[in-house]
């Protein structure tokens, strides 16, 4: 196996969704319009994962996102309740 490291940028999680018995989170990049309009999203990678490891995962971003509101880095949304 090697050694090399990969690094990918992405912009945000455009869609997570399960198929096949696998959880799959596909990547967006921002893509600038060539017309100088509002930049459009461009799936990127996917990373495809047992249920399991997606369940380790989110543990783990949770955990992240606990020390980053800590640090202040982060602030919580508001939840807005609405009358219907």
């Amino acid at each position: 196996m090697s050694d090399k490291k990969v690094e990918i940028y992405a912009d945000g999680i455009g869609q997570v969704h399960f198929a096949g018995g696998m959880v799959r989170y596909d990547f967006f990049r921002l893509q600038p319009d060539a017309n100088g309009g509002e930049p459009t999203s461009e799936t990127a990678e996917r990373i495809i994962m047992p249920p399991q490891g997606f369940l380790n995962a989110y543990n783990s971003m949770e955990r992240l996102i606990d020390k980053l509101l800590e640090a202040g880095i982060l602030k919580k949304n508001e939840v807005v309740e609405t009358a219907e």
